[in-house]
C-alpha cells in the first residue's frame, strides 16, 4: 500500500493503550511477562491445558475476535502486545469485518478453524475465507490457559513482523511472461509465487500498468513484495517479460516435489539468463536464490580451477587419493567405501569426488604457490562469486572467505565457511564450461538500468579441462546414475554437505547439457546423486 500505513499502525496501538489508562498499564505489564494477563487468585494451575480449558479459551478468543474486541482477544493470548497490534490492524487498516469463525474438532491443544469475513473499502466489498489453527498453552507465570500467539493464527500466511492492510496497491499488477511470451502464474507454477510478488513490487510501475485496490500482506522485509489476498478493484496489468522458460520451470516444479526441502535453479550459460527457479519447502523462503549453506563437493569445480590456474596440477597430472589426509591436526576422510588410489590423476579424483586428494593439494610451497586467499581469489575473480549480483530479485551471490587453519582444507571441499545456493552453483557450472562469467539474471537489466557484476572468467585451457572432468563424472563417475539416459554433451559434479545437528548430509548436484546448466540442493537428502541429482537431470531433459 501507499506511504503512511506504518504510522497508522503505531498510532492505532498507542490510541488504544492510552484510551483506557487502567487496562493499558495492565496490558503492558502482562505482555512483557509473556502471559497476556494477570494471575488469578488462588493456586496457579500447572501442566498442559485440559480439554475443557482448550475449548473455553479458544471459544472466548474466537468470540472476541468476531466482535472486533482486539483488547479482550489479545488478553487471551500469551503475547498480548503483539496480538493486539495485529488484531487492531485486522479490523482497522485491513478493513475486515463481519467475521464468522467456525471451529473444527480439537486435537489435543490444537484447534483448527475456518474464517468467513468481508473486506470492505470505499464502497467495495469482497468475501474473505480461509482456514487456520491455534494452539492453547499454559501461561508460564499465571497458570492461565492462553492462545499460543503467532501471526499465523490470524491468517496462515502471516509471519512475524507482517501486517494486513487494504487500499490502493503499492504496485500495479503485472502479467509476467516467460522468454517466449507464455504467461507465468503462481497457480500454475507455485514456486514462482514469492518471485512474482517481488517482481510486481519492483517492476510493476515500469511495466505500464496501473494499481488496483486489494487486501494484502505487507511483509516485514522491505525486500519482499506485498502478497495480495483479495482484489476489490482490478488494476491494469503491465506485461513483464522474464528470462524463465515455461518448459524448464514446469519440469523444475515437478522435480522438487519429489523431495522435501529441495531447491533448483537452471541458467543459460551462453547468456546468464535464469531459465527456472523452484523450491519445495515448508516455508516460502526462496532458498534457490537466497540460501546460504555449504555446497559440499560441488565446490571442487572452483577448487580444481584454482589448482589448474596456479600450476599445482592438471587434469591428467597426479592427484593421489589416500584413505585419509591431515591438515593442521584435522583429519579428513572420503565417503565410506571409496578405495584409496595413490596413482590417481586430478580427473580421477574429481570424478570419484575424493576429498583427501584435494586436501593434500592445497598445501602452499615453492612448487605450490597457494595461500589462505587463493580459493577466495579464484572464486571472486574467475567465477564472479561474492560480486554483488543484481538478478532482478533478492539473491545471495555466494561467500568464499579467506580461511586459515583447518577451514582452509574444509573450504576446498565445500565445507568450512563456504556458503552457496543452487543459483550460485548453476552459475559456477556455466562459467566452468564456457570460461566466461555471465551474471545470472531473471529480468533484463535494460528494464531498470542496473549494472551486472563482472569477473575475468577462466583461461580457455582451464575451462576445457573442467568441462571434460565434468563429462567424465556424468558418464563414468559419481554422477553417472543420475545422468543416465541423457543424450548430448553432458557433465556433472556431485556433493554431500555435512551440517551440524543433521544426521544426514545435504544432497547437492550440478550439471550441464548443451546450453543449460542447473544445480539443486535437498536438505538431508544424502549423497549428491540420491536426491539433488534426479532433480537436476529432470530439468536438463527439457533443453540442451
Amino acid at each position: 500500500m501507499r506511504n503512511g500505513v506504518k504510522v497508522g499502525i503505531v498510532g492505532g496501538v498507542f490510541a488504544v493503550m492510552v484510551g483506557g489508562a487502567g487496562y493499558g498499564a495492565y496490558n503492558i505489564v502482562s505482555a512483557v511477562s509473556g502471559d497476556g494477563g494477570s494471575a488469578a487468585a488462588g493456586a496457579e494451575k500447572t501442566g498442559p491445558p485440559s480439554d475443557d480449558e482448550v475449548a473455553e479459551t479458544s471459544e472466548k478468543f474466537f468470540t472476541a475476535w468476531e466482535q472486533g474486541d482486539a483488547a479482550t482477544a489479545a488478553d487471551l493470548t500469551d503475547n498480548a502486545l503483539a496480538a493486539k497490534e495485529l488484531l487492531i490492524a485486522y479490523g482497522g487498516q485491513a478493513h475486515i469485518g463481519k467475521v464468522k469463525i467456525t471451529p473444527g474438532t480439537a486435537t489435543g491443544a490444537s484447534v483448527p478453524f475456518e474464517v468467513s469475513a468481508t473486506v470492505s473499502y470505499e464502497g467495495r466489498s469482497k468475501p474473505l475465507t480461509y482456514k487456520s489453527e491455534l494452539g492453547v498453552v499454559r501461561g508460564k507465570t499465571t497458570g492461565r490457559a492462553l492462545v499460543d500467539w503467532r501471526p499465523s493464527v490470524l491468517h496462515p500466511d502471516l509471519k512475524t513482523g507482517d501486517t494486513l492492510l487494504t487500499g490502493e496497491a503499492a504496485s500495479p499488477p503485472i502479467e509476467a511472461v516467460d522468454r517466449d511470451g507464455t504467461v507465468l502464474t503462481k497457480e500454475k507454477y507455485p514456486s514462482l509465487g514469492p518471485v512474482l510478488d517481488t517482481l510486481r513490487d519492483r517492476y510493476g510501475d515500469k511495466a505500464g500498468g496501473s494499481p488496483g485496490v486489494e487486501l494484502a500482506i505487507r511483509h516485514a522485509s522491505e525486500e519482499a513484495g506485498d502478497s495480495p489476498l483479495v482484489t476489490l478493484a482490478k488494476g491494469k496489468a503491465g506485461k513483464l517479460r522474464t528470462t524463465i522458460s515455461a518448459g524448464a520451470q514446469a519440469a523444475a516444479e515437478k522435480a522438487v516435489t519429489r523431495y522435501a526441502e529441495s531447491s533448483v535453479v537452471a541458467v543459460k550459460p551462453s547468456t546468464g539468463e535464469v531459465l527456472a527457479v523452484a523450491n519445495h519447502r515448508g516455508d516460502a523462503f526462496n532458498a534457490a536464490f537466497q540460501g546460504k549453506v555449504a555446497p559440499g563437493s560441488t565446490m571442487k569445480i572452483v577448487t580444481a580451477a584454482m589448482l589448474i590456474d596456479n600450476g599445482v596440477t592438471a587434469m591428467n597430472s597426479p592427484a593421489p587419493c589416500p584413505a585419509t589426509a591431515t591438515w593442521q591436526s584435522q583429519t579428513f576422510k572420503n565417503l565410506t567405501g571409496m578405495a584409496p588410489d595413490e596413482k590417481a590423476t586430478l580427473a580421477n579424483s574429481f570424478m570419484r569426488s575424493c576429498n583427501t586428494a584435494f586436501v593434500k593439494l592445497i598445501d602452499g610451497s615453492d612448487e605450490r604457490p597457494l595461500t589462505d586467499e587463493s580459493l577466495t581469489t579464484e572464486a571472486q575473480e574467475r567465477f564472479g562469486l561474492g560480486k554483488d549480483w543484481k538478478t532482478g530479485i533478492v539473491s545471495f551471490d555466494g561467500s568464499v572467505p579467506a580461511s586459515g587453519g583447518p577451514n582452509r582444507a574444509a573450504n576446498a571441499i565445500g565445507q568450512g565457511e563456504i556458503q552457496m545456493n543452487p543459483l550460485n552453483m548453476a552459475s559456477v557450472t556455466a562459467t566452468a564450461i564456457t570460461g566466461t562469467f555471465r551474471q545470472p539474471y531473471l529480468v533484463s537489466p535494460k528494464l531498470d538500468d542496473r549494472t551486472l557484476a563482472t569477473a575475468r572468467g577462466l583461461p580457455s585451457g582451464t575451462a576445457a579441462q573442467l568441462k571434460q572432468m565434468m563429462r567424465l563424472t556424468a558418464t563414468s563417475g559419481t554422477g553417472a546414475q543420475a545422468m543416465s539416459g541423457l543424450g548430448g554433451d553432458i557433465g556433472a559434479k556431485t556433493g554431500s554437505a555435512e551440517v551440524d545437528g543433521q544426521k544426514t548430509s545435504d544432497s547437492w548436484f550440478t550439471g550441464f547439457r548443451g546450453d543449460i546448466a542447473a544445480a539443486a540442493m535437498t536438505e538431508e537428502g544424502g549423497h549428491g546423486g540420491d536426491a539433488a541429482g534426479p532433480i537436476v537431470a529432470a530439468v536438463l531433459r527439457t533443453g540442451g
